[in-house]
C-alpha cells in the first residue's frame, strides 16, 4: 500500500494521538467533509487534525507550523493555529499537525446574506496581511505570478468549461490583466488560495480564513481577485474603496485572476459531476456566479 493508499479513519488518528499525544487521545473525533490535499478530522469542539494525505510534499504543512504563529496574532479573524506537531512514523509516514478550529460553515456549503459587512470584513483581513514579507518567506511555484505568465493554466480552464454566451468577454477580461503593469512594490504576505472553500461563515458574513498551505510572499493580487470569487453581486466596489491600497494594475490583474480561478471551479464542479478524483460537484454553480460577477465587474 502507498502513502496516497492509507486509508485515515477516526481509528488512526486517535492512535497516532495516543502514540504522540496521549492528553488529546481523548477528545471526540469526527471527520470534516472535503479537502484533497490533507483531510480534517475535529478534535473535540476546539480543535482540528490536519492529515497530509494527497500532498506530495509536507512542506505546506510545515508552512502553516512556521508562519501562522506569526501571522495570527494580527490578522483581525479567526485562522487555523498551530498547537501540536505529529511527525511521520511506521504507522503513518506523513506529518500532521493538531490546530486550532475556526468555527462556521465554508462559504462553497452556504452563502453570504450581508455582503457589504463581508465586503468590509475581507478587506480590513487582507490589509492586515498583506503588509512586506521577511526575506525568508515562502515563494510560490505553482501561483503567484503575474497573468501573463498564466496564460497556459488560464488556457486550459477555458477550453474546458467557459460558457459560449461569455467566453468573449472572458477572454476580454483575461487579455486585459495580461496588459496590466506589474506589481512594483516589495513582496507581501498572500494566502495564496482564497476560495470558497477555504473561508467560513457565521451570521450571514465572513467570520474565519483557513487553509494557509499556499500562502507566500508576492503579488497581492492574488487575494484581491477574491472580490469577485467570494463576495456577492454588487460589492466589490466596496471591497476596494475600503482596501484602499489597489492602484488600477492591481484591480486589473486581480479581476483576470479572478476569471482563472472561477474557471477552476468550474472544472472542478464539472469532474465532480464525471465522479472524478477530487472532482467538487457543488463548486460549479459556484464558479458559474463568480464568473457572472467578473464579467460584469461587480
Amino acid at each position: 500500500m502507498t502513502d496516497t493508499e492509507i486509508e485515515i479513519t477516526a481509528d488512526l488518528v486517535r492512535d497516532l494521538l495516543q502514540e504522540q499525544h496521549p492528553d488529546l487521545a481523548g477528545l471526540a473525533i469526527r471527520e470534516v467533509e472535503g479537502g484533497w490535499g490533507n483531510q480534517m478530522w475535529r478534535l473535540g469542539d476546539e480543535l482540528a487534525v490536519r492529515m497530509q494525505r494527497m500532498d506530495p510534499t509536507p512542506e505546506l504543512q510545515l508552512n502553516e507550523r512556521r508562519w501562522l504563529p506569526v501571522l495570527a496574532p494580527r490578522l483581525p479573524l479567526p485562522v487555523p493555529t498551530p498547537v501540536r506537531f505529529g511527525e511521520p512514523s511506521e504507522r503513518f509516514p506523513k506529518h500532521w499537525t493538531v490546530m486550532t478550529w475556526v468555527p462556521g460553515e465554508p462559504l462553497d456549503l452556504c452563502s453570504i446574506s450581508r455582503g457589504a459587512h463581508a465586503a468590509d470584513t475581507l478587506a480590513g483581513f487582507l490589509r492586515a496581511l498583506h503588509v512586506e514579507a521577511p526575506a525568508d518567506a515562502p515563494i510560490a511555484t505553482d501561483r503567484g505570478a503575474h497573468p501573463r505568465d498564466c496564460t497556459d493554466g488560464f488556457e486550459n480552464f477555458f477550453q474546458a468549461v467557459v460558457p459560449g454566451g461569455i467566453a468573449a468577454d472572458v477572454r476580454a477580461v483575461w487579455d486585459d490583466a495580461v496588459a496590466a503593469d506589474a506589481w512594483q512594490g516589495p513582496p507581501v504576505w498572500v494566502h495564496g488560495d482564497l476560495h470558497p472553500a477555504n473561508v467560513v461563515v457565521s451570521d450571514g458574513t465572513l467570520s474565519g480564513i483557513v487553509d494557509f498551505g499556499s500562502m507566500f510572499a508576492g503579488d497581492p493580487a492574488w487575494d484581491l481577485a477574491a472580490a469577485w470569487v467570494l463576495l456577492p453581486a454588487g460589492t466589490a466596489a466596496r471591497f476596494f474603496d475600503v482596501y484602499a491600497d489597489a492602484d488600477e494594475s492591481a484591480i486589473r490583474r486581480a479581476r483576470g485572476l479572478a476569471a482563472m480561478k472561477s474557471l477552476f471551479l468550474m472544472l472542478m464542479g464539472q469532474n465532480g459531476d464525471r465522479g472524478l478524483p477530487g472532482g467538487k460537484p457543488n463548486w460549479g454553480p459556484v464558479g458559474r456566479a463568480a464568473l457572472d460577477r467578473v464579467v460584469r465587474g461587480v
